[in-house]
């Protein structure tokens, strides 16, 4: 079974708490950061990193940097909180969507 060529190089990097795998060309959406539509930023906590064959865990990051430029800033879907307390004539609707940056990988 052979592998697509997008999963051949890829990279895991963390960033918001969070670890996202970056493949080169492709979109994510991740937590906000910092920067307007087109600027390039550069992820130094690399994880692990697979080039073809060769594959590099970080301990606990790399050296090696991933670069992405950002494409938009968006919100997530509207998450609704509910609170009901019954009999106390106590209900609580509240709303929240969260804060996201769309990112492409450019370089691994």
């Amino acid at each position: 079974m052979e592998l697509q060529d997008s999963f051949k190089k890829y990279a895991i990097f963390e960033t918001g708490g969070k670890q996202y795998q970056g493949i080169e060309g492709k979109t994510i959406a991740i937590e906000k950061i910092e920067g307007e539509a087109g600027d390039t930023v550069e992820f130094k906590e690399v994880l692990l990193r697979k080039d073809n064959e060769k594959i590099e865990v970080g301990q606990p990051y790399l050296q090696s940097r991933v670069k992405a430029s950002i494409v938009k800033h968006t919100q997530g879907p509207k998450l609704i909180i509910f609170k009901f307390k019954r009999r106390k004539k106590s209900r609580v609707k509240k709303g929240h969507r969260q804060p996201h940056t769309v990112i492409r990988i450019e370089a691994v």
